[in-house]
């Protein structure tokens, strides 16, 4: 079974293409990644940042292709400008990704939380549809956790917290601002609301389109709630507006905000932290305002960027090494958990094997012995498998711990040679170390 990832970044497609892949909804993707079966498992990742798909498939190319063909389909992106953008980790470099995602390694603000909670609501979608089986299981647990140590065990957190505050540290100066517009309701905009809280700002206002969960949302943190209705009124007195709907269209237009600012002398400061984006990018040709959206948090947030100090810069370096010599770690104990894997179908297949020939015996002994009480049957029964079962006991645990190690998948091969024994390709419990690229060997 091979193991890989295919997806896009704000690192590595712009921000166009990320609006129309994110129309790859999980939920809905997941049925057709694994309709034709050249997809064993899959879980979808989608966040303001990136589009990927992590996927166990039984033929590398035929499951990369099928991969192709779907994200194509439901974003609207021709295959072919798709295959000249998306990246693809197999194997080993597929858990080292998965995991420096998992730890913030890969987020716009290095370290950031909020990944953590992507991932597992992905992991959840997938569950719940049956989509992720044995090897992604083990793979989104164990990136978890890395995630978790990542945060536990180093200084990775005296980064910006998230996103949000780190859009927040780069767009606003001074204490102008005073009346502050958040419009959307869902988890960056609680996000946002959380953060406008903590920093003390002044005058909040949460605007949605079910103004129920707007005011659920305003009431956990004493701050005002509007219908969306509301909001080219708004729009004329605020002095920041942070924006993350899960709109398709754009929710603040040359139209709507140049009609609000007619004539204010004030600059208004528009963060759109959504995607597909909220705020038409011709906004930020009008006067008075200043539009940060993902693509410019992408080039200011990056940590070798120019706009980033050096002492950040240094500090940042030191935790994420300390955050990479975790990943390093944890992803060999994946490749360990792989290749353990790989031995436990032969084992299962050698234990049966020598159960069918107690079996075999014992009624040959039957019909050789018709004397033999029903007790003296169970008893002869009863020693035979214990003797069987204590034969096997050390071999089948030793087994296990050196397949455990870089090049165990021999173990399981050579079990299978000298009895002989048949192990079905591809079924549920049989995880093909030699079939996952990178993973033979150690990290």
């Amino acid at each position: 079974m091979n193991l890989i990832v295919v997806g896009a970044s704000y690192r590595t497609a712009p921000v166009e293409l990320l609006e129309q892949l994110s129309r790859v909804d999980g939920p809905q993707a997941l049925p057709k990644l694994l309709s034709g079966g050249e997809l064993a498992e899959a879980v979808v990742v989608s966040t303001c940042n990136r589009v990927e798909v992590y996927a166990a498939v039984p033929a590398f190319h035929v499951g990369l292709s099928r991969l192709g063909e779907v994200l194509s389909e439901l974003s609207g992106v021709p295959a072919e400008q798709l295959a000249n953008t998306l990246y693809v980790h197999h194997g080993q470099d597929a858990v080292r990704h998965v995991f420096r995602v998992a730890a913030g390694l890969d987020s716009m603000v290095a370290g950031e939380a909020q990944i953590l909670g992507q991932l597992r609501e992905a992991y959840q979608h997938a569950t719940e549809a049956d989509a992720a089986g044995r090897v992604l299981h083990e793979l989104l647990q164990q990136a978890l956790r890395v995630g978790k140590r990542a945060h536990a065990e180093t200084g990775i957190d005296h980064a910006p917290r998230s996103m949000v505050s780190a859009a927040l540290d780069h767009a606003v100066t001074g204490a102008d601002a005073r009346n502050w517009l958040v419009v959307g309701a869902g988890a960056m905009g609680a996000l946002s609301v959380a953060e406008l809280t903590r920093r003390g700002a002044g005058t909040v206002t949460v605007l949605n389109r079910g103004l129920d969960r707007a005011q659920r949302l305003a009431d956990a943190y004493g701050c005002a709630a509007a219908p969306m209705d509301r909001l080219p009124e708004l729009l004329a007195e605020a002095d920041v507006v942070i924006t993350a709907t899960a709109s398709t269209e754009h929710v603040l237009t040359v139209r709507n905000v140049g009609a609000a600012r007619a004539g204010s002398p004030k600059i208004l400061t528009i963060i759109d932290l959504a995607l597909p984006r909220d705020v038409e990018p011709a906004v930020a040709d009008l006067d008075g305002v200043r539009l940060v959206d993902v693509a410019r948090l992408g080039t200011v947030l990056d940590p070798g960027s120019a706009e980033t100090p050096v002492c950040r810069r240094s500090s940042a370096d030191r935790e994420v090494a300390a955050v990479e010599e975790i990943v390093a770690g944890e992803v060999e104990t994946y490749a360990s958990w792989l290749r353990g894997a790989e031995v436990a179908p032969t084992v299962a297949a050698l234990r049966a094997r020598a159960e069918d020939v107690v079996s075999a015996e014992l009624r040959r002994l039957a019909q050789r012995r018709g004397d033999l009480t029903d007790e003296q049957r169970a008893d002869v029964a009863h020693t035979v498998h214990r003797i069987v079962q204590r034969l096997l006991h050390q071999p089948t645990v030793r087994v296990r711990q050196l397949a455990a190690e870089p090049g165990g998948e021999a173990y399981a091969s050579l079990l299978r040679d000298l009895f002989d024994l048949s192990v079905i390709p591809g079924s549920p419990d049989h995880t093909t170390v030699a079939d996952v690229p990178d993973l033979k060997g150690g990290a």
